[in-house]
């Protein structure tokens, strides 16, 4: 296996948890394990307009990574 087939897929898993995590963050309508992790914290934040946006702002943007990073991996395997 290329070394940097190997570099791309730590990578992907390491953005894996990272996506999973930003999107636990984000203010459910019923609440959910958004509120577990902090719950008056996750209030406060999530009721400005500008913290929410710029978690859907990182969370779109690692997620357009992520999806760009299985496709670079999928294609150099099928090169090798």
């Amino acid at each position: 296996m290329s070394v940097l087939v190997i570099v791309l897929k730590a990578i992907v898993a390491v953005l894996s948890v990272l996506l999973s995590l930003l999107i636990l963050l984000h203010r459910g309508k019923g609440g959910g394990l958004s509120d577990m992790f902090g719950g008056g914290l996750t209030a406060n934040a999530g009721t400005s307009g500008v913290a929410e946006r710029n978690l859907n702002r990182w969370t779109v943007g690692i997620a357009v990574v992520w999806v760009l990073l299985i496709v670079a991996i999928g294609l150099i395997g099928r090169l090798v």
